[in-house]
């Protein structure tokens, strides 16, 4: 297969940076959905951007598996496309396709069966937990819609195009930003549906992104007919999960373990629950170029690593740790200059805003480390290693921060929640490293692949 030049010749770094702007982008796209539904929600009073944060760690949880199939997908058919396997693209990508669909379906029966109970074990009650029902019940519905795109985008970026994966998903945000105040306040005739409103307006959105990538896939002849039985695409689904599946597990560790957080918090007040749930909205942001430079390094490591080029390998992860630790660096810095300023935009409450600004405070220096662990275990899933994620996303939430937060909380009250967390990531991300440099000198001494195919047909674009 004709891989991408720039990818496996160009300058290391140079194409990172060219890879990851977009991504950025992209990232901008998904974490402006939440923004921007905290922002009109904030609205309303602090009751239903309460209900908003309860809601923050089901909503990371099914954007988790749904990224870690991504990723699962990005990762072999990049490789593929290294390996000039033009059918495994063909097969791996559709098959993706479908996985999604199958997955995303299940999860949606599921929560809309669980909707209270799963909420009331968050600690939501009373009216919160009615503000609950009337944003996930809409929101369950519309999962596939939600979920699919993202599959569909992950294949494009395989191919080394991180443009427009981008472009389908800010066109998304932008039509969730126009659609938002329209269902939340209504207009005309269309009545004010408050919470609920939110969430119509995110399912509309996404179907339009998933209109929009089905086209681009179908056009790029990466999605296209391909004689596949039930044993052909269950294949598919094991390559895809050997990857997927514990990239999943890793991705759903930060939001189940912030839901044992919320409910840490949730005895602090209501008030203490909104401001948390504005900082995690507020935190997705400050990584966001963070998690878009790891997720151009997988189809980076990937392409290279298939095309048996290690030494580019292990130069791409050094640049990316360097503008990891580079960028949290300037988020902290800027969170100390405007951070107050920032948080008020979402609520004016003080009780709210001086909980986003202790959070900021303490959590947002460890973001330089937090950025190597994440462009480790990016590097790892990219590589085929995805346990070794999983263990090191163990370690960071479940062996540090909930214990330490327990602890914390008990002595030093909210304030003490927020150093476990940072604590957490320093530790965990100079684990990481330390990790990754020993596997990648093991992995050196591995045969490189160099069984390769016929030219292909299938389009692949640098960003």
């Amino acid at each position: 297969m004709q891989h991408d030049a720039r990818l496996v010749e160009g300058p290391v770094a140079k194409t990172l940076v060219r890879l990851t702007t977009p991504m950025v982008i992209a990232m901008f796209a998904m974490v402006g959905f939440n923004l921007v539904d905290t922002f009109y929600v904030g609205r309303l009073g602090t009751e239903p951007l309460a209900a908003m944060g309860f809601t923050l760690p089901v909503v990371m949880a099914v954007n988790s598996i749904s990224l870690g199939i991504g990723m699962g997908t990005t990762a072999v058919v990049s490789k593929a496309i290294g390996q000039r396997d033009t059918e495994g693209v063909r097969r791996l990508a559709l098959s993706s396709i479908l996985l999604g669909i199958t997955v995303a379906t299940t999860m949606a029966v599921v929560g809309l069966l669980s909707i209270r109970p799963l909420f009331g074990l968050l600690g939501a009650e009373g009216v919160v937990l009615d503000h609950v029902y009337a944003y996930m019940s809409v929101w369950f519905l519309g999962l596939p819609l939600i979920v699919v795109p993202q599959n569909g985008n992950s294949s494009l970026r395989a191919t080394g195009d991180t443009k427009t994966p981008a472009k389908i998903m800010l066109t998304a945000l932008t039509i969730n930003v126009l659609l938002d105040p329209l269902f939340i306040f209504g207009l005309g005739p269309v009545p004010a549906y408050g919470l609920r409103g939110a969430a119509i307006a995110t399912v509309i959105s996404q179907t339009c992104a998933l209109t929009v990538a089905l086209v681009v896939l179908r056009r790029r002849g990466i999605i296209t007919r391909v004689r596949m039985g039930v044993r052909d695409i269950l294949a598919s689904w094991r390559h895809v999960l050997s990857v997927g599946l514990p990239a999943a597990i890793t991705q759903l560790i930060t939001p189940v373990s912030t839901g044992v957080i919320t409910s840490i918090v949730a005895a602090y007040g209501v008030a203490a629950v909104a401001g948390f749930g504005v900082a995690g909205r507020l935190e997705m942001f400050a990584v966001m170029v963070i998690n878009a430079l790891g997720a151009a390094l997988v189809p980076f490591v990937g392409q290279n690593w298939g095309a048996g080029k290690k030494p580019r390998v292990s130069r791409a992860v050094k640049v990316a740790l360097a503008m990891a630790a580079g960028w949290g660096a300037f988020v902290w810095l800027l969170s100390l200059v405007g951070g107050r300023g920032i948080a008020s935009i979402f609520n004016d409450d003080p009780a709210v805003v001086d909980t986003v600004m202790a959070y900021m405070t303490i959590v947002f220096p460890s973001y330089a480390l937090l950025g190597g662990l994440v462009t480790i275990t990016n590097a790892l899933n990219a590589l085929h290693r995805a346990v070794y994620s999983m263990v090191l996303s163990v370690l960071r939430m479940f062996v540090l921060y909930v214990p330490l937060a327990y602890v914390g909380s008990t002595l030093f009250g909210l304030g003490g929640v927020w150093w476990a967390a940072f604590a957490a990531n320093v530790a965990a991300g100079l684990i990481g490293v330390l990790l990754f440099r020993h596997l990648f000198h093991r992995m050196e001494a591995e045969p490189p692949v160099t069984d390769w195919d016929e030219e292909p047909d299938i389009e692949v674009i640098t960003a």
